[in-house]
């Protein structure tokens, strides 16, 4: 029985994170943004290059009769480093 959930991660770049969960046996879908933040639209550019306050994110859908919330957690904090501000992995 297929379960769809979602799930959504912040990092200081989302590129990488979505690489790796893309590679993820489960992960029907992904989708790059921004989340919080003071500024009401801001796009790539706005959140690379001035302060407004928003994290990069991955938003996901998954099937969780194949791959389980928990496991995507582990994932994460493997390959996000959160004492890195605002950038990870080829970033560094």
């Amino acid at each position: 029985m297929s379960t769809t959930e979602k799930a959504t991660f912040a990092a200081g770049c989302f590129w990488g994170i979505q690489a790796a969960f893309d590679r993820v046996e489960g992960v029907i879908s992904s989708e790059v943004g921004f989340m919080g933040g003071h500024s009401g639209r801001a796009d790539y550019r706005q959140v690379c290059t001035t302060d407004t306050g928003h994290a990069e994110v991955v938003h996901l859908t998954f099937d969780s009769s194949v791959v389980t919330y928990q496991e995507l957690v582990d994932l994460f904090w493997k390959i996000h480093d959160p004492t890195q501000v605002d950038r990870q992995g080829p970033d560094v």
